[in-house]
């Protein structure tokens, strides 16, 4: 599928500036981040589209290659190579929102500001295994995790019992340093983030002996999850407040769940399709008859027509995979391959050598004709 522009992508002129142009992300960036639409593909992808526009049109370099050549520039065209973004995925799109806005802006985005510093936890990920028959039905799970939790002892504080937390001496309370150098060119000043209260604001004089001031500690939480029918390998779903514990009380961190898919013994799924392939014998594809085939949750009676071809597809209406966030099942394609046996006794090959002088079993010629009949019985 064809890249949108990038100017579009930010709803940015072509004449924009380096500021209007990181202004631009900004408010897309805070608007789509998964954190604020969690579980939202279509987030996801505006998020990441986001970035990879801004990426390329912050960079003069890049900015250039992309306005003369368009995105072959960035890709190996118009004489131009370097700038691929095959791979641009969501953990890059995340480095850079936190690279460009991982300050002040961060803090914002998560509901602080100025004068009010919200301490969040780190986020969590972690991998579920799911079979076919689990895809299909949806699946209840119980999940084992390691993760910092609440320290009992202070209920998060980090402060000991009998003491409280004071405005950091050295920023006094800011959370940041400022430091003011004057040099030949002027004036220069740098902020950094305060080293003894790390950003915070506030200092413990007594810390809590369980925590040592942390607020938390290391525990094992058993979380449940209602997986829905459908997902596939790759998948994922975001759970809020099922990460980490912030230190000093503030907000939990999410747990990202993200789904793997199970080799099964007998369906190969394709899409919301599963197909199996089922050994029939001689007579039965001569004859026809009825053939007991698995699905994801019982079997089915297929009828085996007269003369049924060895490879002939059958399809077995909604009994496939659930389609994710929408209406409608799969299907399930049953291959049918007639068995040639290998070890036969003396009356068996007798009576089949008596079977191949008849007519009816001798092949027709393989011709236009019969090659067309035989893709039409094959469903090809």
């Amino acid at each position: 599928m064809a890249k949108r522009d990038y100017y579009e992508i930010l709803g940015v002129p072509k004449s924009a500036s380096d500021d209007d142009i990181k202004s631009a992300y900004r408010k897309l960036a805070m608007k789509y981040h998964p954190d604020r639409n969690p579980g939202s593909k279509e987030s996801e992808e505006k998020f990441k589209e986001a970035a990879e526009a801004y990426e390329i049109l912050k960079d003069g370099q890049k900015r250039q290659a992309y306005d003369q050549y368009g995105h072959a520039g960035l890709s190996g065209g118009g004489g131009f190579s370097g700038y691929d973004f095959g791979g641009f995925d969501l953990s890059d799109a995340l480095r850079a929102f936190m690279r460009d806005f991982g300050g002040f802006g961060f803090e914002e985005f998560f509901g602080g500001g100025r004068g009010e510093r919200i301490s969040r936890g780190e986020d969590l990920r972690t991998r579920v295994s799911l079979t076919l028959e689990e895809i299909a039905a949806g699946a209840d799970k119980t999940i084992k995790l390691k993760r910092m939790e609440e320290c009992p002892e202070c209920n998060g504080s980090g402060v000991a019992v009998g003491s409280s937390r004071k405005s950091c001496p050295d920023c006094k309370g800011s959370g940041q340093i400022r430091t003011v150098t004057r040099t030949f060119l002027g004036t220069i000043q740098q902020v950094r983030t305060c080293g003894t209260c790390r950003g915070e604001g506030v200092v413990i004089s007594s810390p809590c002996p369980k925590c040592n001031g942390e607020g938390r500690i290391n525990d094992i939480s058993m979380v449940k999850i209602k997986i829905p029918a459908g997902v596939s390998s790759g998948n994922y779903m975001s759970l809020d407040g099922q990460g980490n514990a912030p230190r000093n009380r503030g907000q939990h961190g999410n747990l990202i769940v993200i789904f793997d898919e199970k080799e099964h013994d007998i369906f190969t799924r394709q899409g919301d399709n599963i197909i199996c392939a089922i050994p029939i014998s001689f007579t039965l594809a001569a004859l026809g008859g009825e053939l007991n085939v698995p699905t994801l949750n019982s079997n089915h009676h297929l009828k085996i027509p007269v003369g049924t071809q060895s490879g002939k597809v059958f399809r077995l209406k909604g009994k496939g995979i659930p389609r994710l966030h929408s209406s409608g099942i799969g299907d399930e394609l049953v291959q049918v391959t007639v068995w040639v046996p290998t070890n036969l006794s003396i009356e068996d090959k007798k009576m089949l050598e008596t079977l191949g002088r008849s007519p009816s079993f001798m092949p027709p010629k393989a011709d236009k004709s019969f090659i067309q009949k035989l893709r039409e019985s094959l469903g090809m």
